[in-house]
């Protein structure tokens, strides 16, 4: 069992940026992703950074604005968000999996409560 904490979130106006963490109980071998949900949208993909190696992924509407790294030393994993967009605006989760497919929710077993984003324009 592993269990994540969110940290981060906030209102921000457009442009802006925020730096989102998310801490793990214990070291776990796989891949650490962040998902969002927009009120009345399905969880979708963010980014997401393999703990060993550190390959990472990202949704085109994030590259080149949204950066994931992690802290092996903290089992934290980071997700710093530049150059916001209302439609950024979302709760965002932390989820860690070992699934073939890295930005399928369906490969991720363990998540967060979800932390608040608001982008205002």
């Amino acid at each position: 069992q592993v269990q994540l904490v969110e940290s981060g979130g906030g209102l921000v106006q457009a442009g802006g940026s925020l730096r989102l963490s998310c801490a793990a109980s214990g070291l776990y071998l796989g891949y650490y992703g962040w998902f969002r949900q927009a009120p009345g949208k399905e969880r979708e993909f963010v980014a997401t950074i393999r703990w060993s190696g550190g390959t990472t992924y990202y949704a085109d509407s994030v590259k080149g604005r949204f950066t994931i790294s992690r802290d092996n030393a903290k089992n934290t994993v980071y997700l710093q968000m530049n150059s916001l967009k209302p439609e950024d605006t979302a709760v965002y989760y932390c989820a860690v999996g070992r699934g073939s497919g890295p930005t399928a929710t369906t490969s991720y077993n363990y998540w967060g409560q979800g932390t608040q984003v608001t982008v205002s324009s």
